[in-house]
């Protein structure tokens, strides 16, 4: 019997968020509060998939993708 290995983890993004979302439309804020960001200047760490990085595409003047 053969065994499986685990699907390999497709990495982490790290993101920061740099600018604040008063002037943004609600569209934006809630992308945003979507990624998990609760302040400014916050950086966390997230699965990098293509939502993720869907929805940093929708915000890039908001959020910066740290390396």
């Amino acid at each position: 019997m053969t065994t499986k290995k685990p699907k390999a983890v497709s990495g982490k993004i790290h993101l920061k968020w740099i600018r604040s979302a008063i002037c943004a439309p609600v569209k934006q804020k809630l992308v945003v509060k979507g990624l998990g960001f609760t302040r400014l200047n916050q950086v966390i760490e997230r699965p990098d998939n293509p939502a993720i990085r869907g929805m940093v595409a929708k915000v890039p003047h908001l959020v910066e993708i740290l390396q």
